[in-house]
């Protein structure tokens, strides 16, 4: 599934109930969410059980662009040719402590 297809298909789940909520009532769940994900991500949990709070993350996330107006395929592309600091693929900016 494209990204561009997933955020239109949380849109149509979930975008009436996330716009009566407002962005900051969906914010808190999103963040509510990544604190699942750290949690699981602790107990060193297999990936397939992961990859549930890796898609509620991602749903939040959607969610959240959509109230705000940001099409997340076009925000990906930020990394579309490698690190935007350093144009690195990979990666070769020092690394912080």
């Amino acid at each position: 599934m494209e990204i561009s297809e997933f955020q239109r298909r949380i849109e149509r789940q979930f975008l009436a109930r996330d716009r009566a909520r407002g962005v900051m009532g969906t914010f808190a769940w999103f963040v509510e969410e990544v604190g699942e994900l750290a949690a699981e991500l602790r107990e060193e949990t297999a990936p397939e059980a992961l990859a549930a709070e890796f898609a509620d993350v991602f749903a939040w996330l959607a969610s959240l662009a959509s109230l705000k107006g940001v099409e997340l395929d076009r925000a990906v592309e930020k990394y579309a040719r490698g690190c935007p600091r350093c144009s690195g693929e990979p990666c070769t900016c020092p690394t912080k402590p």
